[in-house]
């Protein structure tokens, strides 16, 4: 039986547990960050809608073999249909919408909606959600997660923020699907000074911290 578009992105995210997730007012900043993001070792991107020039960076960088890209912040359906229509393979959304969440099993893409209660959660995961974005930070890290999944095993969740390079393993470890690269990845003076190589090197210790622990479990 072939196996959906929407499976092999779910597939794809599960084997790779982490991504890059861009959030500029630049988007030559966007993409050449991107791109050191993917050398590092990165293969599941995230350009945020709010980043000028969003589309046409989803458009480039989907032409790569080697990634998988997504769209974040989409807030409408034809936000999701230009996204997906560009090479978006998988939808972000900073809250959990029911349209979104329906739009995306439409157009045969992976769904990450926002939620921040347990009850937000199990609402998202009920209305077809693929992966739940924990945000804003859960409160209280590690154990919030832990608090979350121990009566909610069944949901997949991949919190954006709350945890750094050093400590990200421990939500994997509590049971997170995966985590995804905002600030700790992409630090704020390394963009202001296009210290490529700076995020380079960090996301290349990210990923051999992740093999390392892959090949633990």
């Amino acid at each position: 039986m072939r196996t959906s578009r929407r499976q092999n992105a779910v597939t794809f995210i599960e084997q790779e547990h982490v991504s890059a997730i861009i959030r500029t007012k630049d988007q030559q900043l966007a993409s050449d960050a991107i791109r050191a993001a993917e050398e590092g070792g990165f293969r599941v991107v995230e350009f945020t809608l709010t980043t000028p020039g969003a589309m046409e960076l989803i458009a480039e960088f989907s032409r790569s073999a080697n990634l998988l890209v997504g769209a974040g912040t989409v807030l409408t359906r034809g936000q999701a249909r230009e996204a997906v229509g560009c090479g978006a393979r998988f939808l972000v959304s900073p809250i959990a919408d029911r349209e979104i969440i329906e739009e995306a099993a439409t157009l045969d893409v992976a769904c990450l909606p926002g939620a921040f209660t347990p009850m937000e959660m199990e609402t998202a995961y009920r209305w077809g959600a693929d992966f739940i974005k924990v945000f804003p930070a859960p409160p209280g890290g590690v154990s919030f997660i832990e608090a979350v999944l121990a009566p909610l095993p069944h949901l997949k969740l991949f919190p954006t923020a709350g945890f750094t390079e050093e400590n990200f393993l421990d939500y994997l470890n509590a049971g997170c699907a995966g985590v995804g690269f905002v600030r700790p990845l992409f630090d704020a003076s390394d963009l202001r000074d296009r210290n490529f190589t700076a995020i380079r090197a960090r996301a290349a210790m990210i990923i051999r911290r992740r093999d390392q622990w892959k090949s633990r479990r």
